[in-house]
């Protein structure tokens, strides 16, 4: 994975994503990765692995999701006219079951977590042929990620650090990806499921419990094959973060900017609020606030 396949990747789907903005919030950039298309960054890696694809089968598209990528590949169904099933674990909040529905996909509840969705994903994708597009292990998945940074490079000057959520490690690969050596890259995981840290401990991908608050977002029980080869690399520090820093973080960035932020989301801001990972005095970080699919009662009435 290289710059030059998110380059491509950036021109793929250009016209079917947004342009998400920035802020700054004391010395941090604050990237609103939350307002893009769906409610999160899944967005642009769906639209690169699908319009990559020469062609698409009559069952049209399925996937596994914690709801996130099912609302971003429900959304690319929609807009490129592609039937799509999803299927989500019971685990996940309501209000992302809702939201793939939304845009116009099927979704069927799946009792557990995760990786007991993916399990029928895959028995029904041998029923009926459909394209599976798992929701971080596949290059042009990590590449469509990564277009992200590329817009970062283009809004903000000088950045040295960049802090991301990382569940199955697609989106902090992806960052990884573009930027390489040139900026310092730091992932934040909740305590409770951190896949990439243990990772980096054992020297591959290993298997890990998940639970907590982000679990629906950022709950993968294995970091993925192809951002594993890129994290192993440019991944310079990973932390973790507890479900109370989470909740914290989310009722600030509620406070501060009236921004419904899910607890994945809010998972890298957290790591900056909670001195998981403490920057330079004069280090420039971006934060990346990535998913608002949650209900907005779970922090504005606990603000």
């Amino acid at each position: 994975m290289t710059p030059d396949d998110v380059e491509r990747a950036a021109g793929l789907i250009a016209p079917y994503v947004r342009r998400t903005p920035t802020i700054e919030h004391g010395p941090l950039v604050l990237k609103l990765e939350l307002l893009q298309h769906a409610g999160s960054f899944k967005t642009r890696g769906a639209f690169n692995r699908v319009l990559g694809e020469p062609s698409i089968p009559d069952a049209g598209l399925i996937a596994a999701s914690g709801g996130n990528h099912g609302a971003a590949l429900s959304y690319v169904g929609g807009r490129l006219g592609v039937a799509t099933e999803i299927f989500v674990p019971s685990t996940s909040p309501d209000v992302k079951r809702r939201n793939i529905e939304r845009f116009g996909a099927t979704a069927y509840v799946v009792d557990g977590y995760y990786d007991d969705a993916q399990a029928a994903a895959d028995a029904r994708q041998r029923e009926t042929g459909a394209l599976q597009i798992h929701p971080y292990d596949h290059p042009a998945t990590v590449a469509g990620q990564g277009t992200m940074a590329r817009e970062l490079d283009q809004q903000v000057a000088a950045i040295d650090t960049i802090v991301v959520a990382a569940g199955g490690g697609g989106f902090v690969a992806g960052q990884a990806a573009w930027f390489g050596d040139r900026v310092r890259v730091v992932s934040a995981e909740p305590e409770t499921s951190q896949c990439l840290r243990a990772a980096r401990m054992a020297g591959e991908p290993v298997d890990v419990d998940v639970s907590g608050v982000a679990a629906d977002s950022l709950g993968a029980k294995r970091l993925g094959a192809v951002p594993w080869a890129i994290v192993q690399r440019f991944v310079d520090e990973a932390v973790v973060v507890t479900d109370d820093d989470i909740r914290a973080a989310q009722r600030e960035l509620w406070a501060e900017f009236r921004l419904v932020v899910e607890p994945g989301g809010a998972a890298a801001f957290a790591a900056l609020r909670s001195g998981a990972y403490r920057p330079g005095s004069d280090e420039r970080v971006v934060v990346a606030v990535c998913g608002s699919n949650c209900d907005p009662s779970t922090i504005i009435d606990a603000s």
